[in-house]
């Protein structure tokens, strides 16, 4: 049974507003669901229902807003349906687009950083081993507890902001423990030598998703120079294709030094074995497109694109010269964008043609010129939603492919690892 502090029973009874009352009811019940016996502090909130869905999304944070209800504790925002910085990007209706504006506007209202990322994670400051937090969107999670070794549990719209609200969570799920111990254990061909190795990165976390749910696994045989923007795509993709909140990395992540560690001292309940040829059927399976086809954009930074991302970018732009042949757009941050201006990286590819899109993400809102046609990606996360939110057809390669292809205007993969034929079913 729930037992409440006489702070949460202060907040509760409303000692310190009806803002924080609504709040703590909403944090108190979800308790009461998962099982909890108590609640904890956080540390720090990442919001996801900043992303316009109706009028009930915005309705639910003016009601805040109207009580003069603050967050309690450093708070960042998720991608909205905008880009504030560049609205003339914007595609959809000004009535959306209005409403969707209003609702990333209060956000800031209640004390929110204007962060508008998918990737709080590469923000100046970040959660530390250990960390409680109370995170939502779903990649952020699972890079908070697999990466970061920070604990927080699922969570969605209204229940993120509630947390935020009170500071407050409930002890249960991946907040405890013996909870975060690995229960699946995935072995791995190496691929680290792979041409283009950040799609199979991606390929993989596909797969963990279908494997594990919302369960917890440990892949073995992971590149030993695995780096966190590969860690990234992987954990973006299982969180998409399932609902993994927290995967352990053999010798990697933080709290997998070792096997033992990252089950805990228990046995694996299941062991699944991945092969080379397996990650390159999730490529084709990824994969719309053949060798050839016109290409009317490619969009990369799904999730947003980091700085080291755009280095390797701008390095492999300037080995191509001459104009692209289609539109070209990265989703990224205002703070990586800060740094790529200082460093001249902005200014460098948006001489090349490059769209930088900050604050949202080309797969869930009309910000891309063509919204019909073949797109190319490197992003599991995109090539997975894209089709159904915004209707286009996608061509699934790496980084390097997807700028070959853009200079050529059309597909080209690499010969070494082409996607031979499309699999519409694994």
């Amino acid at each position: 049974m729930l037992q409440l502090s006489e702070r949460d029973a202060a907040m509760l009874n409303a000692d310190a507003g009806s803002g924080v009352a609504l709040a703590m009811r909403i944090v108190t019940r979800t308790a009461n669901v998962m099982g909890a016996d108590r609640l904890i502090d956080i540390t720090s909130a990442h919001i996801d229902g900043c992303l316009y869905h109706g009028a009930a999304s915005l309705d639910f944070v003016e009601r805040f807003v109207q009580s003069e209800t603050r967050v309690a504790v450093p708070t960042t925002l998720n991608v909205g349906s905008l880009d504030l910085i560049h609205p003339e990007l914007y595609q959809g209706e000004p009535s959306t687009q209005c409403a969707a504006e209003r609702l990333m506007k209060a956000h800031i209202e209640l004390g929110c950083e204007s962060s508008f990322t998918c990737a709080p994670y590469q923000l100046k400051h970040r959660p530390k081993l250990g960390d409680q937090i109370a995170w939502a969107e779903s990649n952020a999670i699972v890079f908070a507890n697999s990466v970061l070794g920070a604990r927080t549990s699922r969570y969605g719209d209204f229940l993120d902001l509630a947390a935020a609200i009170t500071g407050r969570a409930p002890y249960a799920g991946l907040h405890v423990t013996e909870n975060r111990a690995a229960r699946i254990l995935i072995r791995v061909a190496d691929f680290g030598a792979l041409s283009g190795r950040d799609v199979f990165f991606a390929a993989l976390g596909f797969l963990l998703g279908k494997a594990a749910g919302a369960g917890v696994a440990a892949i073995d045989g992971l590149p030993s120079d695995t780096t966190e923007d590969e860690l990234k795509a992987l954990g973006a993709a299982a969180a998409s294709s399932g609902a993994v909140a927290l995967f352990h990395g053999i010798g990697i992540t933080p709290e997998a030094p070792t096997l033992d560690a990252a089950f805990q001292g228990k046995p694996p309940a299941r062991v699944i074995d991945v092969s080379l040829d397996e990650l390159r059927a999730v490529r084709r399976h990824l994969n719309q497109a053949q060798p050839g086809e016109t290409l009317v954009a490619v969009s990369l930074g799904t999730p947003h694109f980091s700085v080291t991302e755009f280095e390797q970018l701008s390095a492999l732009f300037t080995t191509f010269s001459g104009a692209l042949a289609c539109d070209f757009y990265v989703n990224t941050s205002r703070f990586v964008l800060w740094q790529l201006e200082s460093s001249g990286i902005a200014d460098t590819l948006a001489s090349r043609g490059v769209q930088i899109v900050l604050d949202t993400c080309t797969y869930i809102t009309p910000v891309m010129k063509k919204m019909s046609g073949l797109v190319m990606t490197n992003s599991g996360k995109w090539a997975l939603y894209a089709p159904a939110n915004i209707g286009v057809r996608v061509a699934y390669g790496s980084m390097k492919e997807c700028v070959h292809s853009a200079f050529a205007g059309k597909v080209c993969f690499d010969e070494r690892d082409e996607p031979d034929e499309h699999i519409s079913q694994l």
